[in-house]
């Protein structure tokens, strides 16, 4: 078999495999799974799961948080609020990190091992390679830790161009953690604030935050082309 064709199998393979995380999976979930995405959106029936499997749910916590930042269907947030309400603000903290840890570790190394033609597939190229270029600045971690601060930006995206970029994957890692950590620990300070019936203070923190989320997706372009501009800027 000459290298051509070898070249050729390979990739066939990566995008297959590719494929079946971005496309199967949540195609399946979709398809057969919709009572479980049903369910997940609702507080009260992960307040049930919750207390009637305890221990298992951390290790469901866990893979929720994961599955959530590779392929973007179960809603994160609800995860989080349940986890604080039944875990406390630290322990569901350490498990919304891991979960985040888990998940960006697959999506960094997916993109790095399949490359850029196979993301294009399924990813707008103009969005990647900005993303890289702004990954590959001088000024790369101000970038990261906003793109992950400000709510409405493609965080997900950003996970794969991460891993087609120049930067290494622990710098990365760490940034987009402490992005992530006002956005979870929200999350999870309103779970905690529901378990001691502390009704005023969740909503509060409910509603603070569904004003930045709004404002984060009225703005994004806005936001995009400040990181932009930041990337201009410095490289100047």
């Amino acid at each position: 078999m000459n290298k051509e064709k070898k070249r050729k199998i390979v990739a066939i393979v990566k995008l297959v495999i590719l494929g079946i995380i971005l496309i199967g999976i949540p195609l399946y979930i979709y398809l057969f799974q919709r009572e479980l995405i049903k369910e997940l959106s609702n507080f009260d029936n992960i307040k049930g799961y919750f207390e009637a499997h305890e221990i298992g749910m951390v290790f469901f916590c866990l893979l929720a948080q994961c599955i959530q930042i590779v392929i973007s269907i179960i809603p994160g947030q609800w995860i989080q609020i349940g986890a604080g309400y039944f875990y406390g603000v630290v322990v569901a903290y350490g498990i919304s990190v891991i979960g985040a840890i888990l998940g960006s570790v697959i999506t960094y190394y997916i993109a790095k091992k399949l490359g850029r033609d196979a993301m294009y597939l399924f990813f707008k190229e103009e969005q990647i390679e900005n993303l890289i270029k702004m990954l590959n600045s001088k000024k790369a971690m101000i970038i990261i830790f906003l793109i992950y601060l400000i709510p409405g930006v493609p965080k997900d995206l950003c996970n794969y161009a991460a891993g087609l970029s120049n930067m290494k994957f622990k710098p990365f890692l760490l940034v987009s953690i402490l992005g992530r950590t006002p956005g979870m620990m929200g999350s999870i300070i309103i779970g905690r604030q529901l378990y001691t019936h502390s009704y005023t203070s969740a909503i509060i923190i409910g509603v603070a935050a569904s004003i930045c989320f709004v404002l984060g997706i009225i703005y994004r372009n806005k936001v995009n082309g400040f990181l932009d501009n930041m990337y201009d800027k410095y490289l100047e």
